[in-house]
């Protein structure tokens, strides 16, 4: 298995220039902010470690891999290739039909790997994820790991729709590490009726999630940042993520983001009864995929929220909740908005800024109107016709 050696990210608080449409870093060059589109407003990206070329373009065609996923995921992609075909993206896929519900197949999950490493970019539904069967690990998981995509980016926020929320006004990001933690996959019995379950927090690894949060806080405006813990009980592991953290945070003082962290239990609590207090999250991996779902519930649901993926050399883009939807599989009833808005984020990753724009601005018209809304969002639709709405809107 091929394994992406990771290199320490340059804190770009210590000293940040723009020169000629490129920014310095103490003298090193690094590439232009790219963005994180979401609805009309962009959200610019903290450069990583490495620096972004598309992997595959012919005469201004970009080739992205796609792997739909299981459960709605392959109607979600339909519905991001019709919307794409319509509107003249100039985007060929590779698409691989990947399923976490049968037994892994080697040589497609290889290809699927081959064409991300070659193309960079990929746009991904989610796949099945086994509970009981043991020796099947996730594919999420080992996707994430062997292209060392570390840093899981999403933006829960209010879209202008006319769906009941409890809470207005709602806009944070959540920055999960993607490659450690408790999904670290290392369980063992030592004796028959005990398991041994291992949570790997690093120092290397909590110090680039907490750059790349502080980073992204400094990109974008936001004026602070909230690390997620359970260091009161678990004080080596999660007391490294903390003190990492405040270690990152005191390069960033002179930046004027503001820095305090929060245990994880009172977080949950928090999100719901005051989602406002919240600007920019960094947490582990376990502790983001618990508060992206919360965080879905008060903005209206996993449908709307997307999300994406980066590493130092690869970008792969998803829904920001992860699930597979299986229960409402084949209906034509699942809402798309969550992948297309994804692909709006790797859009304007790859610098397709206009595309982006004509398709944002025609999914928004379609959200604000709340004529055409799929079950989810308390409209009566199908998939089809909410896809439709968007392209007669293009």
């Amino acid at each position: 298995m091929f394994r992406n050696v990771p290199r320490t990210a340059l804190p770009v608080a210590r000293c940040l220039r723009a020169s000629a449409g490129r920014a310095t870093i103490a003298g090193t060059r690094i590439p232009t902010v790219r963005h994180f589109g979401t609805t009309e407003t962009k959200t610019a990206l903290p450069p990583t470690d490495g620096v972004f070329v598309p992997g595959t373009v012919y005469g201004g065609q970009y080739t992205v891999t796609l792997i739909p996923g299981d459960g709605i995921g392959l109607e979600m992609a339909t519905a991001v290739k019709t919307i794409f075909k319509a509107a003249h993206v100039p985007i060929e896929w590779e698409q691989f039909d990947l399923s976490g519900y049968t037994k892994k197949d080697e040589g497609l999950l290889k290809q699927a790997m081959d064409s991300i490493r070659r193309n960079r970019v990929a746009l991904k539904g989610i796949l099945y994820t086994p509970v009981s069967r043991l020796g099947h690990s996730s594919l999420n998981v080992f996707l994430r790991k062997d292209l060392d995509i570390y840093a899981s980016t999403s933006i829960i926020q209010n879209l202008p729709g006319s769906w009941p929320t409890r809470h207005k006004n709602v806009n944070f990001a959540i920055i999960r590490e993607n490659t450690e933690g408790e999904y670290s996959g290392l369980e063992h019995t030592p004796v028959a009726g005990v398991v041994e379950s291992l949570k790997v927090v690093t120092r290397a690894k909590t110090e680039r999630i907490a750059k790349y949060a502080f980073d992204f806080a400094l990109k974008n405006g936001r004026k602070k940042v909230t690390a997620i813990h359970k260091a009161n009980i678990m004080k080596l592991g999660d007391g490294l993520f903390l003190n990492v953290c405040r270690e990152v945070a005191k390069k960033y003082e002179s930046s004027g983001i503001q820095f305090n962290d929060m245990i994880v239990d009172n977080a949950s609590m928090q999100l719901v009864s005051k989602p406002s207090q919240f600007d920019v999250i960094v947490c582990g991996n376990l502790y983001g995929n618990i508060l992206s779902n919360v965080g879905a519930a008060i903005v209206g649901g996993p449908g709307i929220v997307p999300g994406a993926n980066f590493g130092s050399n690869y970008a792969v883009f998803e829904p920001g909740c992860r699930h597979v939807g299986k229960d409402i599989q084949g209906r034509n009833t699942a809402n798309p908005t969550a992948l297309l808005l994804s692909s709006i984020h790797m859009l304007r990753h790859l610098g397709l800024e206009d595309h982006a724009n004509r398709i944002s601005h025609a999914l928004m018209k379609v959200i604000k109107e709340s004529k055409v809304l799929t079950p989810d969002l308390g409209g009566a639709h199908s998939t089809t016709d909410f896809t439709l709405a968007v392209i007669g809107n293009l």
